[in-house]
């Protein structure tokens, strides 16, 4: 089979294309023939080698989508020809998020999915349903559930409250389609008027170009009449956090996942104390919340934002296009 592995760490070009033995399933894992892979930011991070926990060689990635092939011994929760997503994070099916929950993440820790076979831990998978491609379902693992999470489990969104979105990559997309779904009204930034319309078509309501609005936390207060938005997601870290903070209403809610600018930024305690913020790290979610993020998805058919799809062969001019920040939504890589 072919595969591509991050032999070294100097940037968007390290992928190589090599030719490896077909894996087959051991106990409890299924060997899945991938479809479909997706990039999130933290395939960029990787390439660049300021990823904690690196082994080399590594097949990256941690999004994809394909059908499984075989299942090793005891397997029962999936069987040959069910199209599935497998979970960012291998063994964190339920419960709270633990540090041996997170061990496990797929291109980073462990072997990732840009590859044509891929044996996976059969818990660690998600099934698709039937509307969704194989392309939009390698949107779903990392940025998908990562937005999912941090409105719905750990934010407590409710209908007629109010999410910033930082951005139009994959995570804050997501977020604009999950509040709009749930009933909640979106405001988003950006720095392209043309990114901000397509975002308006999706049913954003507030739009901040952040380059001709600079301070564009005092922008947020006034589409919300003073009061400031009940949800933030955070994505562009230390450089954005005091706004972030400044924009969101007393006993507000911030989910820190920047990864934009480095690692997230540490609020000022005093001021986020006297607002009585939530401020929590979301760092993807659990299978269970994949699972139940498909479930809301379905009535409507919510179908993820692809930006643009490249064949497998394109694959470092898919991550050279990231790289760019030119996308709205999801880079998308067949297989």
């Amino acid at each position: 089979m072919q595969a591509y592995e991050l032999q070294h760490t100097t940037g968007s070009s390290s992928w190589t294309l090599v030719e490896k033995p077909q894996p087959q399933p051991g106990p409890g894992q299924a060997l899945v023939r991938i479809h479909a892979v997706s990039l999130n930011y933290r395939d960029l991070i990787i390439t660049r080698g300021t990823y904690p926990g690196l082994q080399l060689p590594l097949i990256p990635c941690s999004d994809g989508a394909g059908q499984v092939v075989a299942v090793g011994p005891g397997v029962t929760r999936v069987k040959p020809g069910d199209r599935v997503a497998p979970t960012f994070f291998q063994v964190w099916t339920d419960g709270e998020r633990t540090p041996e929950r997170t061990a496990y993440a797929l291109g980073g820790s462990i072997p990732g999915v840009l590859s044509e076979y891929v044996c996976l831990d059969a818990e660690g998978l998600a099934l698709l349903p039937d509307w969704l491609s194989y392309e939009e379902g390698a949107t779903l693992p990392c940025a998908a559930v990562t937005a999912w999470n941090a409105l719905v489990p750990q934010g407590g969104l409710k209908a007629g409250q109010t999410v910033l979105a930082q951005g139009t990559g994959g995570v804050s997309i997501f977020a604009l389609q999950f509040a709009r779904l749930l009933g909640a009204r979106v405001i988003i930034t950006s720095s392209q008027d043309d990114k901000l319309q397509r975002a308006k078509g999706l049913g954003a309501e507030g739009l901040i170009n952040y380059r001709q609005t600079p301070d564009w936390e005092r922008a947020v207060l006034t589409l919300t009449g003073g009061q400031g938005v009940d949800h933030v997601l955070e994505v562009g870290g230390a450089g954005t956090l005091p706004r972030s903070v400044a924009a969101t209403k007393e006993g507000g809610h911030i989910a820190l996942i920047g990864l934009l600018t480095g690692a997230p930024g540490k609020p000022d305690t005093s001021v986020t104390s006297s607002k009585h913020l939530r401020v929590i790290s979301t760092y993807v979610g659990s299978r269970e919340m994949f699972e139940d993020m498909l479930k809301a998805m379905t009535p409507q058919k919510t179908r993820p934002v692809i930006d643009r799809v490249f064949p497998f062969a394109q694959a470092r001019e898919a991550l050279r296009y990231m790289e760019s920040g030119g996308h709205f939504g999801k880079i998308v890589i067949t297989v």
